[in-house]
């Protein structure tokens, strides 16, 4: 069997993510089970047009704009094609090969609203609904699956549900903090609403949130030079920017809870990532997080926008210290449900059940 997957960017890409995460683990497993994969995606200053991650191999051409071209005249020389709507916009690769499908990370049509001016988010909303055009849709979570439904006219015969995964190695419990924090580490764009953090922190310490919990927020993007003036104002709150790797499995160890602010989430690695590390999430009822927190088991959900029930919400959980530690190990537990091995096997069958 032979794959193409379209994307944006690739794993050396400097603005690769979440998306970017997710197809490399995929892929890289797919391809010990005897798939052959190409990833195209745009090019990377410093990097060669082609070369070889695992066993996939990578291929750059173009930019953002122009790999919308280069998409369709590859696509034609592949068995199977994944177009990966990471970004809104998808690839249209059906125009050249039947055996196309999309893969929707989550739906953007609220998104683009707030990160793109009015002409220009018309513009992408318009053309991320040509995705109702692809014969076979899959999705990582239901929540998603029912936004392609409801907002892209995609009949909901033609999307596949499969969720997505957690290395549950790399991201294991660890020892907590001797001082209590919470922990805010996402990208610093606006759909995830940092300053939101700081403001559900500020009403939890007036309503009697101990003096000694602090937040932590960590993660570079659009809005780190506004968040960093912003932490200034604030006793209590640490902003670090973008951290290593390797501190940022530190942190997710060490925080005593996470908390995401979001207003969307296709599937909510990230809260994933905190309840492999032991450490369970307040977070807002959206999108995938509906999917991946057990209210009580690895976090608590709040109704989106709801900031005073945020503030309360982290109040009360650091109100009885012991509930707060059976969470801890309940998050693990719940993560262990995850894996990307299992991912891939669900991915693995998929295609070959696939009618071109």
């Amino acid at each position: 069997m032979e794959l193409l997957i379209v994307n944006h960017r690739d794993p050396f890409h400097p603005k690769a993510g979440g998306a970017e995460h997710d197809l490399y683990e995929t892929a890289r497993r797919l391809v010990k089970r005897g798939v052959e994969v190409t990833w195209l995606s745009e090019e990377v200053k410093g990097r060669p047009k082609e070369e070889e991650l695992d066993g996939i191999k990578l291929m750059r051409r173009g930019n953002e704009l122009t790999l919308h071209l280069y998409a369709p005249l590859e696509a034609r020389k592949h068995e199977v094609v994944m177009d990966s709507i990471a970004h809104a916009v998808p690839f249209l690769s059906f125009l050249t090969n039947d055996c196309t499908f999309a893969k929707i990370h989550h739906v953007h049509q609220e998104v683009v609203k707030h990160e793109l001016n009015p002409l220009m988010a018309f513009a992408v909303r318009q053309a991320e609904k040509l995705s109702k055009h692809y014969r076979k849709v899959v999705v990582p979570s239901n929540a998603t699956k029912r936004d392609a439904v409801a907002m892209l006219r995609i009949p909901e015969e033609r999307i596949t549900v499969i969720p997505e995964g957690i290395d549950l190695d790399k991201y294991r419990p660890g020892d907590k903090s001797e001082e209590p924090f919470i922990l805010w580490l996402h990208r610093a764009k606006k759909y995830k609403n940092p300053f939101k953090a700081i403001e559900a922190f500020e009403l939890a310490r007036a309503m009697g949130l101990k003096k000694d919990v602090k937040l932590v927020m960590a993660g570079g993007g659009d809005l780190e030079p506004q968040l960093r003036e912003e932490v200034k104002k604030h006793d209590g709150v640490v902003y670090l920017g973008k951290v290593s790797e390797e501190e940022k499995l530190k942190l997710l160890r060490s925080a005593w809870l996470f908390l995401s602010t979001s207003f969307i989430e296709g599937w909510g690695l990230s809260v994933l990532e905190a309840s492999a590390s032991g450490t369970p999430t307040i977070a807002f009822a959206v999108g995938g997080l509906n999917d991946v927190i057990r209210d009580g088991v690895n976090g608590w959900l709040v109704k989106y926008g709801d900031i005073q029930g945020m503030a309360r919400k982290i109040v009360e959980v650091f109100s009885d210290e012991g509930a707060l530690k059976r969470a801890w190990e309940s998050s693990r537990r719940e993560a262990e449900k995850y894996s990307w091995d299992r991912t891939a096997e669900e991915f693995y069958q998929y295609l070959k059940k696939m009618e071109c």
